[in-house]
């Protein structure tokens, strides 16, 4: 029988996780508080509209979904409709949820940035990197090739060289680092700086870079 105590020592405990859908605008360079001259990335995040909202009783857990920017109801599915109705709200083209989120909110309720981070705040950036097509492994991997055309090396620069398969195993080890299709996947990264917020533009800027292209969806979250 295991203990009280070795349960609440080793219990998962429900993180609080505060989030906004915004839209990458780019980047460009500011100077922050102390004089410093940094690289932003330029969100812009219009209020988020609560399209549901998750309980303990219902879902058994606690979340809030939210959505951004408006779809037209003919690209838009009967149950979708229905489930945009009922939250009083119009079609939205992006949704996300986030749970137990922090701030207590209503069906139809609006969250702001302000409301969800301040200027100093450590937070993460979710996005589809840029897709660039089927590359090799000089682009795709950092392959260096061999060097200097020298010693008959007249076409092996960009070559991946062997790939180690023979009559044993007679196949290609899974994970090989191999030439294919590179980007368009969604990537996190951590540990970014608001470094400042414009409420009356409705943007927030990042420090470093953001994944994906100018327009695309990204979601920051702490």
């Amino acid at each position: 029988m295991v203990s009280r105590d070795f349960e609440d020592k080793y219990a998962i405990k429900n993180l609080v996780m505060n989030g906004i859908i915004g839209k990458k605008v780019g980047m460009t360079s500011i100077y922050d508080d102390n004089g410093k001259y940094v690289a932003v990335t330029v969100i812009e995040a219009e209020p988020n509209i609560v399209t549901q909202v998750k309980t303990e009783d219902t879902e058994n857990y606690n979340a809030l979904q939210v959505g951004i920017d408006k779809a037209k109801e003919k690209n838009t599915t009967k149950p979708l409709m229905g489930h945009f109705k009922k939250a009083n709200t119009k079609p939205l083209k992006k949704m996300v949820e986030f749970r137990d989120f922090e701030i207590d909110k209503n069906l139809g309720d609006s969250i702001s940035i302000e409301e969800v981070f301040a200027e100093g705040d450590i937070v993460n950036a979710i996005g589809i990197s840029k897709g660039k097509g089927f590359q090799g492994v000089v682009k795709r991997h950092g392959f260096h090739g061999v060097g200097d055309k020298t010693h008959g090396q007249k076409d092996r620069l960009r070559a991946p060289g062997s790939i180690g398969a023979a009559s044993y195993p007679a196949r290609v080890f899974k994970g090989m680092r191999m030439a294919g299709r590179t980007g368009g996947k969604r990537v996190k990264v951590v540990n970014l700086k608001v470094v400042k917020i414009l409420p009356e533009k409705n943007l927030i800027l990042i420090g470093g870079a953001v994944p994906g292209h100018k327009g695309s969806y990204v979601i920051i979250e702490k």
